[in-house]
């Protein structure tokens, strides 16, 4: 009996043993996939900041000037969805629901 439990505890420590050898295996192709990604997360970085000092960025006045242009764009769409509301509440009322 003695034997076969120190046999079966060999066996279990074989395991582990190959177990671990197995997860030391995949663990040492991604430490240079780590790198990797590292790498690439700088070099986006660094890409990211030389194209945003190549941006000719508008100026105060252009600014004022598109928002101007904006708002007034919301306001005659605004207008325009308001009366095609009001007037098709009016035809569906009248026609479709016969109020």
């Amino acid at each position: 009996m003695a034997e076969i439990r120190s046999d079966g505890g060999a066996a279990r420590r074989a395991r582990r043993a190959e177990r671990n050898r197995s997860a030391v295996a995949r663990r040492e192709p991604q430490r240079p996939a780590v790198q990797e990604e590292r790498k690439k997360r700088s070099n986006f970085v660094a890409e990211s900041w030389a194209e945003l000092k190549k941006v000719e960025w508008p100026t105060q006045n252009q600014v004022i000037q598109g928002t101007v242009v904006v708002l007034i764009a919301c306001i005659v769409v605004g207008v325009f969805l308001y009366i095609n509301d009001t007037v098709w509440k009016h035809v569906v009322s009248k026609v479709l629901l016969g109020q």
